[in-house]
This record gives structure tokens, sequence and C-alpha cells, in this order.
């Protein structure tokens, strides 16, 4: 793994989609997500997009090459959090990562019910894999900046304490929360 001390921030952005994988539809999800991390991070970052079909073994592999070959800090997955039989994005992260953080999943689905009450169907969770953090954001772009702006002010404390690149945020967007 890239010694995460010499390189910028790196962040991966992982659509799951058997039909955007497929090329049947464009992805507009993850474009959501960066746009959402260019609003709300003052740090410059690289971002390593990945687009893959649903299933465990394709999003475990998918998170665990973002995380040990290109070095990501932070690994933002979107789709595959529903109940539907192919949904299987909680299950991957859960075999990808070695500590599960199941707050930032209520925290996102609690903002979302404020908005729809189907947010209650949506099984998005966290987990920490080596020195990156793996959040599982919804599927529906207009869902994304609503549950990120949610979690991001323990984003950058999270990946302070796990090694991680150093993150901030623009404050005018979303404070950071770092304790004294």
């Amino acid at each position: 793994m890239p010694d995460v001390t010499s390189l910028p921030a790196r962040i991966g952005i992982l659509t799951v989609s058997d039909r955007a994988s497929a090329g049947i539809y464009n992805d507009a999800s993850g474009p959501a997500i960066r746009a959402a991390l260019e609003e709300m991070l003052a740090t410059s970052f690289e971002a390593i997009a990945r687009i893959v079909p649903d299933g465990v073994d394709s999003v475990r592999d998918a998170i665990v090459a973002l995380v040990d070959e290109a070095g990501c800090d932070l690994v933002l997955t979107t789709g595959g959090t529903g109940p539907a039989p192919r949904d299987l994005t909680p299950e991957a992260t859960q075999a990808a990562c070695e500590k599960l953080l199941p707050g930032f999943g209520e925290l996102m689905r609690a903002r979302s019910l404020e908005r729809v009450p189907t947010a209650i169907l949506s099984r998005q969770t966290a987990g920490i894999r080596g020195r990156a953090l793996v959040i599982n954001l919804p599927g529906k772009p207009s869902s994304i900046r609503t549950t990120l702006l949610a979690v991001m002010p323990a984003i950058p404390y999270c990946l302070d304490l796990i090694g991680a690149a150093r993150f901030e945020t623009r404050p005018e967007v979303v404070a950071a929360y770092r304790p004294a």
C-alpha cells in the first residue's frame, strides 16, 4: 500500500449499479458525489471513480482495490443499499472492512427521514479498512448531498484517528468537528 503521507488526499467514488456498469444508462450518482465533495471540502483531492455491477464480490473487490492498490483515504459508495435482492453493498462493505461504524448509516437515515418516509428502507453503513473510511451513500443523486452534509462533520476527525490524509472542510458549507 502506498505511503499516505506522500500522496495527495484520494477519494474513491464507487457507483454500484448493474445498469450503469453495463452502459444502459449514464451514471449520475458518482458525479453527484464529486460535486458535493467539491462544494464541501477545502482540501484538494484526487477522485478515483469506478462503476461496478451489484453484488458482494464486485463491490467488495472494488473497495479493496480502491484502498489497498489506489491508496484511497475515503471511499464513498452509491447504490445497492436498498431491500431489493441485488442490493448487497452493505454486505460487501462489511466483507471489505475490519470495523463497522453503524452510526454513519443511522444519521443518514435519520436525516433522509426528514424528507421521505421510505428512508427506513435504506441499509447504509460505514466501516474502516486499514487507513481508509468507507461510507455507503444512497443511490439517488438528490439524496447524496443531504446525507453527505449530515455525516461530513465527523469524517475529517475519523480520518485523523485512523491515520488517513488530513481533510479540511469549507466551514461556510459544513464545519468539521475535531475535539480540542
